[in-house]
């Protein structure tokens, strides 16, 4: 796809004597907003910073296009000591202070994290305060017997950590008292210690219960005589130290992990930042920020809070100290199954409403907003994104990044945020390229609101590449291809001021059968989500993977969301979006209340498809028989009858249908297809007042290049480019069945958005392009340059076509990372072309093109081609290719001469890769040939005219 500004559209038009063109309105793109451009997670590794250096880093950041940043402390650098300034202290919340300050003179935003790494802890979080785990142990005593032992549990010591590992005795009670966290960083810490039982349950084998807890002494003597005539089974529990200590710490940050399931435990927690942000001193922050719930990122389960008996009791109608034998026995069997269930249940109600929620109506106390990454918690996920502002997700695969998205959407959201490229490849390797398709792929799954992971705040002394994080790209000023950097936030501005207007354009309410997975044994008592591994049953996974392959669009739903479904007509509402259909995907267990309003809703007029079976029964143990018996009276109500193939039940205005074939289900539902991905393409659809906005991607390795059909019916479609800033009327055309083809030129790795209107616009028309001759061969004598970079800056190299600065040149050109220049000069082609296509070849890894001392584009690949009007070819042309390259073959040379970059206390650079690791554990280029550096093959240019599209 190519298009064209006005001023080289005017040039095109000179050359252009047998098309011409109504003159018109030029299309108008969103407003570019600091919401709308990338943000960045912004290390403060040690808090090692100052006003001078804080205000450098800033101007910089603003002038690569970067909207905002989000404070996160983390560990310091070797060296820098003298610098660290301990998390929270008046220092440090003075230069907060001037970082807002400074942040609203340059219009930059600015979020915070909740903590200094993550999870949340501190040194103010007292042993009582921290995140427990359940410890257990039976007894075997007959009728008429004493026990003749103790009731004790020794918890063992255990001291796990990311840096210098302490000597045995080193680590002092309580944490806090230790001089050397940040030399230890310690990740997870227990103490050897003796556990007295919380509870002590006695059980016959008629399954009676006696709470023996009150009868045990001081040193756990247990004064108790088992009745006569039976065997008594006898269960203890403890609560223990989870152990869990804050990751990535910064100075002054380390400290135990909190209860997350104690609401009074997390407001006092939160407290510390009411004491430091009196008077004002936090005003400015518009998000606090939470890491994935990492908590269980250590040995054992952070599974128990003090209050949890009670409240069990009170969320599942039962006592639960009444049936112990079956939560800790019996794996294999049903009742265990269904006790863990409500176990699990319950700590994920506690997440929700003891942690999030309250966090989030502490946030609105500050006049901020709340932005969370929920996933990996042992809860609902999309309940508990929901509950906050800004729903955050990370990773590649696109069902797990729609769970974020989703939850944005379902509850009238705005944003959905991505911590975005975070372990991209190995250190030093990734390119703009690799950005941008991680970009893409972060669009294409509903986000729209970008964060880098990250950049890391590095004073103007630091030696190169200055300060680092260890699992980055290193958006940093260090890095050459910060030379190009602004071209790509360009772009994503661009695309995410589309992305944040109107409304999200998904179709179906896929339900997520999360009570199957708490349902199903595992091999611990809590499980955690992210992805769909954690679903044993195939039919979510496979529903979610061919809607997604198929062009369908969806949202995952939860059973808290389906009760709060409007019904509207033949639709279904909420969070302002009409979804034409609820999908449930082959689940054995639903609960009696979201069976209820599934029913309620088609009665109302909703359609609701089911794949394979109808759920068989309920979840849970409490009230189990009268909640089984409403529930097959429930299903027993819907009368089906075979239609085409499927049972269909109409239970009042509605109809529910099942069916084996996805496709039947959906066709039956009227549900719209995006047939594009039978193409390659991927795409996201949003609704707004006058049409649908695509996002539409080429994520193969093939040009694609003809028709698409959009399911929107469109009297016109603007086509935006938003690499080039340009746009257009594509070439479309109405369906008479319905819809609207539209045609595309899309090289790999290229995207585009289209905009449907329901009327004729009077704008000016895209071009498309074909060739129109053979290639010529571009120069023959190239001059290569070396801009800026080092470690040293080589000698400037001649040849007589343009080759790789890493093959042609000196050992200073081979270890050289940084910008160089190709230039070469060109007479004017022969012929009447209005535009000429320059193919670079392959460039390694970015590239700016110039010509004439005019700047045409920035290419990032991976194609590296750009159109020129004929109408700016002078008779003789001077063309300048500057080329950044990767920050690898400077790393390369500072391994072979000893010289330290690895600086970092706690996670000091460890290989993505194990074929990259060292002797010491950590990353090593010293194997590494230099990476390829600069342009190789052929540089031409191609006639190119434009062409009808009919």
């Amino acid at each position: 796809m190519r298009l064209y500004s006005n001023q080289i559209k005017l040039c095109i038009l000179a050359g252009l004597t047998s098309w011409s063109l109504n003159s018109s309105a030029q299309l108008i793109w969103p407003e570019i907003t600091n919401t709308a451009k990338p943000w960045t997670r912004w290390w403060w590794q040690g808090s090692a910073v100052d006003k001078e250096n804080l205000k450098w880093n800033m101007e910089l950041y603003r002038d690569a296009g970067l909207g905002g940043m989000e404070i996160t402390p983390i560990y310091g650098v070797k060296g820098a000591e003298s610098r660290f300034i301990p998390f929270l202290s008046p220092q440090w919340i003075s230069l907060l202070q001037y970082t807002l300050a400074e942040a609203k003179r340059l219009h930059l935003g600015i979020d915070m994290a909740n903590a200094s790494g993550w999870p949340f802890g501190g040194p103010w979080v007292p042993e009582e305060d921290a995140a427990k785990s359940l410890f257990w142990k039976s007894y075997e005593i007959r009728g008429g017997e004493k026990l003749n032992e103790p009731v004790r549990y020794t918890q063992k010591a255990l001291f796990r950590a990311q840096g210098q590992a302490p000597k045995p005795g080193e680590i002092k009670q309580p944490i806090q008292a230790n001089k050397n966290l940040q030399l230890w960083a310690l990740d997870q810490v227990r103490f050897d210690k003796d556990l007295s039982p919380v509870l002590l349950m006695a059980y016959n084998e008629k399954h009676e219960a006696i709470d023996l807890t009150k009868k045990l002494s001081t040193t756990g003597q247990l004064n108790w005589v088992a009745p006569a005539g039976s065997g008594w089974q006898l269960y203890a529990l403890f609560q223990g130290d989870q152990g869990k200590m804050v990751e990535r710490a910064a100075p002054g940050g380390e400290g135990m992990v909190i209860d997350h399931f104690s609401k009074p435990v997390l407001l006092k927690y939160l407290n510390k930042f009411d004491e430091v942000f009196t008077g004002g001193k936090g005003d400015g922050i518009r998000a606090f920020f939470n890491d994935s719930y990492e908590v269980d990122d250590a040995k054992g389960q952070a599974d128990f809070t003090p209050e949890f008996f009670a409240e069990f009791n009170q969320r599942r109608g039962y006592d639960l100290r009444n049936h112990l034998p079956e939560l800790l026995d019996n794996a294999n069997s049903e009742v265990h199954n269904r006790v863990v269930f409500d176990y699990r249940e319950t700590i994920a109600d506690l997440l929700l409403d003891n942690f999030t929620q309250p966090w989030h109506e502490w946030g609105k106390s500050r006049h901020a907003l709340i932005r969370n990454q929920s996933h990996g918690s042992p809860a609902n996920i999309l309940d508990l994104y929901a509950a906050v502002d800004i729903p955050e997700t990370e990773g590649t695969d696109l069902l797990t990044l729609k769970f974020a998205s989703s939850a944005a959407h379902v509850s009238g959201k705005a944003l959905t945020s991505s911590e975005s490229a975070t372990w991209l490849g190995e250190h030093f390797s990734s390119s703009l390229a690799d950005v941008k398709s991680a970009i893409d792929n972060f669009f294409i799954g509903g986000v729209n609101h970008v964060f880098y992971h990250g950049t890391t705040y590095s004073p103007k002394d630091a030696a190169w590449p200055g300060w680092l994080f260890y699992a980055s790209v290193q958006f940093n000023p260090t890095n050459p291809l910060w030379h190009h950097f602004s071209a790509l936030n360009r772009y994503i501005a661009r695309c995410q001021s589309f992305l944040q207007q109107g409304r999200p354009g998904s179709d179906v309410l896929l339900y997520y059968p999360l009570h199957d997975s708490f349902s199903a044994p595992g091999n611990a008592m809590l499980k955690h989500y992210n992805t769909m591994k954690e679903f044993a049953e195939p039919g979510f996974e496979k529903v979610s993977g061919e809607m997604l392959d198929k062009g369908f669009s969806f949202d995952y739903i939860s059973d808290k969301q389906i009760a709060a479904l409007q019904s509207a007509g033949h639709q279904l509402r909420t969070g302002g979006i009409d979804y034409q259909t609820l999908l449930i995907p082959d689940c054995k267990m639903m609960s009696l209340p979201t069976l209820r309003k599934i029913i309620e809703l088609a009665r109302s007029g909703a359609t609701v498809i089911i794949y394979k079976d109808l759920p068989a029964d309920v979840p849970g143990f409490g009230d189990l028989a009268g909640r089984q018996q409403e529930f097959a009276a429930l299903l027993g109500s819907l009368d089906f009858k075979v239609l085409d193939g499927m049972k269909v039940a109409n239970p009042g205005k509605g109809k529910i249908i099942l069916a084996d074939e996805l496709s039947a289900l959906l066709a039956a539902a009227n549900v719209r297809r995006e047939s594009l991905t039978d193409q390659g393409l991927q795409f996201v659809r949003r609704k707004g007042a006058a049409g649908s906005t695509y996002f539409i991607v080429n994520p193969t390795k093939k040009e694609f290049r003809g028709w698409i059909t959009l399911a929107a019916d469109a009297a016109s479609v603007a086509l935006f480019d938003p690499m080039r800033e340009t746009a257009g009327l594509a070439t479309s055309r109405k369906l008479p069945d319905g819809g609207t083809e539209v045609y595309l030129q899309l090289q790999p790795g290229e995207s585009c958005i289209l905009q449907s209107s329901s009327k004729n616009r009077n704008d000016h028309q895209a071009f498309y392009f074909e060739p129109s001759g053979a290639p010529l061969a571009l120069g023959n004598n190239w001059t290569i340059r070396f801009l800026e970079g080092g470690p040293t800056l080589p000698q400037p190299i001649v040849t007589d076509r343009p080759g790789l600065w890493t093959d042609l040149g000196s050992d200073d050109a081979r270890v050289f990372s940084g910008l160089a220049s190709y230039a070469t000069s060109f007479a004017r082609p022969s012929g009447n072309a209005a535009i000429w296509k320059l193919d670079l070849a392959k460039v390694y890894e970015s590239a700016e093109v110039y010509l004439n001392g005019k700047k045409l584009a920035t290419l990032l690949g991976p194609d590296y081609s750009v159109n020129i009007p004929a109408a700016l070819l002078k008779i003789n042309n001077k063309l300048e290719i500057r080329i950044a390259n990767l920050m690898a073959n400077r790393i390369i040379d500072m391994e072979h001469k000893g010289i330290p970059y690895k600086i970092f206390y706690n996670t000091n650079l460890p290989a993505r890769y194990k074929e990259n690791r060292g002797e010491d554990g950590l990353f090593t280029a010293i194997k590494w040939a230099p990476r390829p550096s600069g342009m190789k093959g052929t540089v031409t240019l191609r006639p190119m005219k434009v062409t009808r599209v009919n």
